[in-house]
């Protein structure tokens, strides 16, 4: 496999880890047993189908040309053993540490000793069944959430004899001297750079600024899930018109406003600003594994008091973010990864990565997942928790996937800022509870 050249994006995701904050995102798989597992021989059955993901054999390098670019190159001492661990230590401990940058960039652990039951989940259906997990740890770099699907599924019974990920077409060589089309197109994208940051700063600076979460760079991460039922939510997009998506917001507004009464905060101040990224791949067959995302930029209205009122402030504010569309105002920061220079990500990754916390809250991302039956050496894909990364100052992300007609939702937090997690999760049910209770 030949040398691929890092995206924009991907290399600014790359130099954007920094210390207690890398930028991995991660999947607990829970897969019932109807008798012990032998973590061995499931980390072994791991470790082979990923020797065989060609993605998964490669790391970053650095190159040259262009200056200060880095290039996806083959580990020549790979060695799949080496990603793939039993153990035993906390889910949320996993998704705090840093991974070695000297080898491809993830990571793979069976828990061992883990009975999952549904009782511990809130929004679980209370019945307890043996049960083994599974961590899929990736960088950001490597893959998006729709990337990461594809890896993921690569390690299952079903996906096992996937093809690997398409590479993206070698960047042409350009001239230093742009021609007339080369410099138009360098006017859009300047001109495109410059609102996208006037944005930013009209954002940075809201007189209102963002409402105190409990921001925090503590390093330290708490892991907490919840099952939403999706007939539910469906039921309620048809009553009320909009999208799932929109519901969910309002779920999300719904367990933020609970959750804060029950800290003694005011739900009444200034509303949570949620980042809500947005894929910018138009078509499956679209080539090239290099992340390409936008995003919307939204304030959650926990200061509604009716769920109803609730869902209609999300769906104007969504309706209102659509029709600028993702390429437009804060939330599209992603893209000014495309117009800087590299070497300008080198420099610039250590000071951008500590200011997020400006910009929103809360990041909510959801994440497909084919709907079909997964499975794992013969065992059934229960429940599949996506999780997002925390950036640096920030306290809170919420990253939801459909399977099997439920929504599973991952919230991961910072320890020291949100130490009951759970009870946010549980909120979150309550919340959907509120909300059907209401409609008409």
């Amino acid at each position: 496999m030949a040398d691929e050249l890092l995206s924009p994006l991907d290399f600014a995701f790359w130099h954007l880890d920094a210390p207690g904050h890398p930028l991995s995102v991660g999947a607990l798989a829970v897969f019932e047993s109807g008798a012990p597992v032998d973590p061995e021989q499931i980390a072994s059955l791991l470790a082979e189908r990923a020797a065989a993901v060609a993605r998964l054999r490669l790391r970053v390098r650095d190159v040259w040309y262009p200056a200060g670019g880095a290039v996806w190159t083959p580990d020549e001492t790979f060695d799949a053993t080496r990603h793939v661990r039993v153990t035993r230590e906390p889910v949320a401990e996993l998704m705090a540490r840093a991974m070695d940058r000297t080898r491809p960039p993830w990571e793979v652990y069976v828990i061992e000793g883990a009975a999952v039951a549904d009782a511990a989940v809130a929004g679980g259906d209370g019945a307890s069944r043996p049960a083994f997990s599974v961590l899929v740890k990736l960088h950001h770099a490597l893959a998006d959430g729709l990337r990461a699907v594809q890896v993921g599924a690569a390690l299952l019974d079903q996906g096992a004899g996937l093809p690997p990920m398409p590479a993206a077409a070698p960047p042409a060589r350009t001239s230093l001297i742009p021609t007339v089309p080369d410099a138009r197109r360098l006017v859009r994208e300047a001109g495109r750079a410059l609102g996208i940051g006037s944005a930013l700063v009209r954002a940075a600076l809201d007189p209102f600024g963002p409402p105190a979460l409990g921001s925090s760079s503590s390093g330290t991460r708490r892991l907490a899930t919840a099952v939403l039922d999706l007939d539910e939510l469906n039921r309620i997009r048809k009553s009320s018109g909009g999208t799932v998506n929109d519901v969910v917001m309002a779920v999300v507004a719904g367990a933020l406003r609970r959750w804060m009464h029950d800290r003694g905060d005011d739900p009444g101040g200034p509303a949570p600003r949620a980042l809500i990224p947005v894929a910018r791949r138009r078509r499956r067959s679209e080539p090239g594994p290099g992340n390409r995302l936008s995003g919307y930029l939204i304030r959650l209205p926990v200061a509604e008091a009716d769920p109803l009122a609730r869902l209609r402030a999300v769906r104007r504010t969504m309706d209102t973010a659509k029709a600028t569309g993702p390429d437009g105002g804060p939330g599209a920061v992603a893209l000014l990864a495309d117009t800087l220079p590299l070497f300008a990500h080198r420099l610039a990754a250590p000071v951008l990565g500590r200011t997020a916390r400006l910009l929103y809250d809360v990041l909510i991302t959801n994440v497909p997942i084919p709907d079909i039956p997964l499975s794992l050496s013969g065992h059934r894909l229960a429940e599949l928790y996506p999780l997002a990364p925390l950036a640096h100052g920030q306290s809170l992300a919420i990253a939801l996937s459909t399977y099997h007609g439920r929504v599973h939702v991952g919230l991961l937090a910072d320890a020291a800022a949100i130490p009951d997690l759970d009870r946010l999760a549980t909120c979150t049910v309550e919340a959907l509870t509120e909300l059907t209770a209401a409609m008409p």
